[in-house]
Order: structure tokens, then C-alpha cells, then sequence
């Protein structure tokens, strides 16, 4: 009983740390940084069990609007294109049971170019899972109270707040986005 409670606090905790209802607020700082292009794929997204169907075109559509949503208010004079790969998913259906309480998920690959160097700031893609927002509406479960396309639009947009988050920690431990000074000739 101990451990579920625990493993309940820890997902309220990973959930509330992912709120994308924050656009209307300042960007969080990233140094020199603009959205360049945003290339999402999903050829090879895996449906996980008791999923509803999302096509890779839906994800796309999804998560280029909210990643446009969230990055395309930076206004840095450096150039940096992501690379977003969808990886797998669970849309939860309608119907199946309280007990079971299904929640969605998404689970993407994420890589950071940067245009003047040409060059990825991460080698190995960085694999982010990403839940939905625990809320009212999904407490018993998102496919009970959600369409599909609110279920993606959701999850898409807690997936480029999470890739904000993953950001912001390289940008304070690695120096990502610093401004670049003009070398004297």
C-alpha cells in the first residue's frame, strides 16, 4: 500500500512539474536562442495497448503546433532546429474500465541542432516520456472525458513544455544558447 502511495505522489509530482498552461507568461530564459526549423517524424511511433489509433500525420500536426506554440515566442539571434521522433504512445480509449484508469502517454526522441556550428548539441537523442496533465478531467481516466485530438493536443503540449524543462537544465549545466562574442580580426 506504501509503495502505491508513493509511486501516486511521484507521478502528481512529474505531472505538476510539466503544467503547460504557462504561455501567457514570460519565456523562461534561454540565452541566445530562436527556433529554427522544427522536423517532427513519427514512421515508426508504436501504438501501445489499449490505445486508440493516431496516424503519424496527427502526431505531427500535434506537436509541430505545440512546440511552434511555445519556442516561437524566443527571439534570440541564434538559430537552433529540433528533431522530434515519436516513438510510441497510448491514447486512452473510452470504455475500458475505472478500475483500470488508463492515462496517455507519449514517448518521443529529441535532438538539438545548432545552425552556425552545424553541429547536434546532443549526439544521442534524448528520450523523453511525457504523461498527461493529471487533472479533474482525467482523473478517472482522459478517455473517458476526451476526444483523441484533445488527448494529443494535451499531451503535445506537455511534451514541448517537458522539452522547455530538458532545455533550460542544458542551457544552466552546459551553457546551450550562450551568447556567442564576435571574435576580433
Amino acid at each position: 500500500m506504501l509503495s502505491r502511495f508513493a509511486a501516486l505522489i511521484a507521478l502528481v509530482f512529474v505531472t505538476a512539474c510539466t503544467n503547460a498552461n504557462d504561455l501567457d507568461e514570460a519565456p523562461v530564459g534561454l540565452g541566445d536562442f530562436r527556433l529554427g526549423h522544427d522536423i517532427v517524424v513519427a514512421p515508426n511511433a508504436v501504438k501501445g495497448p489499449l490505445s486508440r489509433e493516431a496516424s503519424a500525420e496527427e502526431w505531427q500536426a500535434a506537436l509541430t503546433a505545440a512546440i511552434g506554440e511555445r519556442f516561437g515566442r524566443y527571439e534570440g539571434d541564434r538559430l537552433y532546429h529540433f528533431a522530434t521522433s515519436v516513438e510510441g504512445y497510448v491514447l486512452a480509449q473510452p470504455g475500458i474500465p475505472v478500475v483500470a484508469s488508463p492515462k496517455s502517454v507519449l514517448i518521443i526522441n529529441f535532438t538539438v541542432w545548432d545552425d552556425a556550428k552545424g553541429v547536434k548539441l546532443n549526439e544521442t537523442p534524448e528520450q523523453l516520456t511525457v504523461l498527461e496533465t493529471l487533472s479533474g478531467a482525467t482523473v478517472l481516466g482522459s478517455g473517458l472525458t476526451q476526444s483523441k485530438e484533445v488527448q494529443m493536443r494535451n499531451l503535445s503540449r506537455n511534451t514541448a513544455k517537458v522539452i522547455q524543462n530538458f532545455l533550460v537544465k542544458k542551457h544552466e549545466e552546459e551553457g546551450w544558447f550562450a551568447p556567442q562574442l564576435a571574435v576580433e580580426g
